[in-house]
C-alpha cells in the first residue's frame, strides 16, 4: 500500500460518523449492509450517510453493489488488511522486548470463511 494510499484512508476514518460507519460494516462482513439499514442502526440522516459513504468509497474501504433498487455497502477487507499491514510493518523491528507484540507478524489477523448452510441428509 501506497503512503498516500495510507493517509487517504486514515483521513476518511479519522471522523466520528465515518469509522462508526466503517465499524459497522466491519462488522457485518463481506455481505454489507442497505444504505437504509446504515442510516437506521446509526441514527443518520440519508444525505449524511451518503457523504460519508462517498468517502470510505473514495478512500478504498468500502464498496457498493446495487441490488434492485437498494445499495448495499460492504468493507474492502482486503484495504484494511493492507493498511493495517502498512501500519504494523515495521513494529518492534528495533526492539522486540515482551512488551512489544508486533500485531501482524507474530499474530496475522484472520477472517473466519462465510458460513454456509447446513446441507440437509436426503
Amino acid at each position: 500500500m501506497e503512503t498516500s494510499d495510507v493517509v487517504t484512508a486514515l483521513a476518511a476514518l479519522a471522523q466520528d460518523t465515518r469509522l462508526a460507519v466503517y465499524r459497522l460494516l466491519v462488522q457485518q462482513g463481506p455481505s454489507g449492509l442497505a444504505a437504509g439499514e446504515i442510516a437506521s442502526k446509526l441514527d443518520i440522516a440519508p444525505a449524511t450517510l451518503s457523504f460519508h459513504l462517498k468517502e470510505l468509497s473514495h478512500a478504498g474501504l468500502a464498496s457498493s453493489r446495487q441490488e434492485g433498487r437498494f445499495v448495499y455497502y460492504a468493507a474492502n477487507f482486503e484495504a484494511m488488511n493492507a493498511l493495517v499491514a502498512f501500519l504494523t510493518e515495521n513494529c518492534c523491528a528495533a526492539d522486540c522486548g515482551p512488551a512489544c507484540v508486533p500485531a501482524v507478524a507474530c499474530h496475522p489477523v484472520h477472517f473466519p470463511a462465510p458460513r454456509r448452510a447446513k446441507r440437509s441428509k436426503a
